[in-house]
């Protein structure tokens, strides 16, 4: 069994590898597809095939696919362009027969108002109707994305959002990315849709665990979508961030990241991390006294 995990220079695909060497697979069993080579060097350096693999060219995912009989699709990054380039992936798995695709998608995504959600229904569309073997891992939001609010939060005090109340069910990349790794393992997960999360927060939650992380009161103020629109122009991002932020707290305020499913936890065998560890860690701090 030779598995083939894409993306695996970024953070999500480290973390698979990590899980799957883990988990017992041997290095020899594991081809790593990267953008860049060379940002996969760490990988390399623990027994790990390192190919060229880059959605934009075809040459590159089909050579990626020689001998590859399981295939972990991790969505790619460049919004609008997705759909495409995952579609390349598909059809280059197609043609080598491999025994399983694994796609890591958005939860709800039938549902989902986000923006993201279109290109992920479109690969989940696009997979079943290659007919091939595949696993779909509708992950929730990652909790490593607040992190880039506690630098605002430490000096102010404040989170701010637009979510009304809201609740969403992030889970830490490591957690979602040993859950790739156990869907890969065998053949039990083939066929299934798993909706992966955390425990369901609120941002009143979700401003208290930055608070612990950061040893300091934060306080979630939830205003209006015009007024959190204000103070992201203010703060000098640019309009597509803003049209993105405002649209993800949107989403939020009408559920679309809100999840009780224990299914993660199960796949993984324990539970999932709590925000304020996830925080701690991203912030390289030992826990508040």
């Amino acid at each position: 069994m030779t598995i083939l995990v894409t993306a695996a220079s970024g953070a999500l695909g480290h973390l698979v590898i990590d899980a799957l060497l883990a988990r017992g697979v041997a290095p020899s069993e594991i081809v790593a597809g990267a953008r860049t080579p060379a940002k996969a060097d760490d990988i390399a350096e623990r027994g790990v095939t390192i190919v060229p693999l880059d959605y934009d060219d075809a040459a590159s995912v089909e050579a990626a696919f020689v001998g590859v009989d399981r295939v972990l699709l991790i969505s790619g990054s460049e919004v609008g362009k997705r759909a495409a380039q995952h579609q390349a992936v598909i059809d280059a798995a197609v043609r080598a027969g491999v025994k399983q695709i694994a796609y890591t998608s958005l939860a709800n995504v039938e549902r989902s108002s986000l923006v993201l959600a279109p290109e992920h229904l479109a690969t989940e569309r696009a997979i079943a109707e290659s007919g091939l073997p595949a696993t779909i891992l509708r992950n929730d939001w990652y909790a490593e994305n607040y992190a880039a609010n506690l630098d605002q939060a430490a000096a102010t005090g404040v989170l701010l959002s637009a979510t009304r109340g809201g609740r969403v069910s992030a889970a830490a990349r490591a957690d979602y990315a040993e859950a790739a790794a156990v869907a890969l393992i065998g053949d039990a997960h083939i066929g299934e849709v798993y909706e992966l999360a955390g425990d369901p927060l609120t941002y009143d939650e979700i401003a208290a665990a930055m608070g612990r992380a950061l040893g300091r009161d934060v306080e979630h103020r939830d205003v209006s979508a015009a007024d959190l629109r204000a103070a992201l122009e203010s703060a000098g991002l640019d309009a597509g961030t803003i049209d993105f932020l405002t649209g993800l707290d949107e989403g939020i305020a009408a559920g679309d990241l809100d999840l009780e499913d224990p299914t993660l936890a199960a796949l993984i065998g324990r539970p999932t991390t709590p925000l304020v560890e996830v925080l701690r860690a991203a912030r390289g701090s030992e826990p508040a006294s």
